[in-house]
């Protein structure tokens, strides 16, 4: 028997499910879901993954792709593009597609199980003190100088923390080493170095 990820390859033509492109490819299951098969998984691209992920702020023309993959048979494609163009409901052309894709009432059951289309397309990113997108190994400066709780350590202004890591739930925190103690810093008192 062919493994999941062969099988998605093979009934894609090897590109990415959603907009086509042959770059990054993984395979996405779709959630919520118990076990993998080939109608409740997709292989995608690192871009469409990114944003279907909130990890980068949503690009309306990319999407535009889902004028035709809303029409691909594979239920794991009609889901995710039911999910995505509920996030683009302030787009016309998201709209008048959203009004002629047709899922079975199992499928739409499964499309609206995780909330997603109730939410309004807005991507919650680490963003540094002048809104630059902060990434996990990013190089970051103090633009203040932090007391930090439990420890004598003041973290002084114009600190360089190298290797950060970003704090997964909470947007606005992320972690760091100042003179070897691992600590929580604030976005809004860091700006990106580089």
């Amino acid at each position: 028997m062919m493994k999941l990820d062969d099988q998605l390859k093979e009934r894609s033509g090897n590109k990415c499910e959603l907009c086509q492109s042959e770059t990054a490819l993984k395979t996405y299951e779709v959630p919520p879901q118990s076990r993998s098969t080939p109608d409740n998984s997709i292989l995608i691209c690192a871009k469409c993954l990114a944003q279907i992920d909130k990890k980068e702020d949503l690009d309306s023309d990319h999407w535009k792709c889902l004028a035709e993959s809303m029409w691909n048979e594979v239920p794991g494609v009609q889901v995710m593009s039911w999910r995505m163009l509920n996030r683009l409901q302030h787009e016309s052309w998201a709209m008048e597609n959203l009004d002629m894709l047709y899922l079975t009432d199992e499928n739409l059951e499964w499309a609206k199980a995780t909330g997603d289309q109730d939410n309004d397309g807005t991507v919650d990113l680490h963003k540094d003190a002048n809104g630059n997108q902060l990434q996990t190994g990013d190089t970051v400066v103090l633009t203040k100088s932090l007391d930090v709780k439990g420890s004598t350590l003041n973290a002084k202004m114009g600190t360089v923390v190298k290797n950060i890591k970003l704090v997964e739930e909470n947007t606005e925190q992320i972690e760091g080493k100042i003179e070897g103690q691992l600590i929580v810093i604030l976005t809004k008192y860091v700006r990106k170095q580089g």
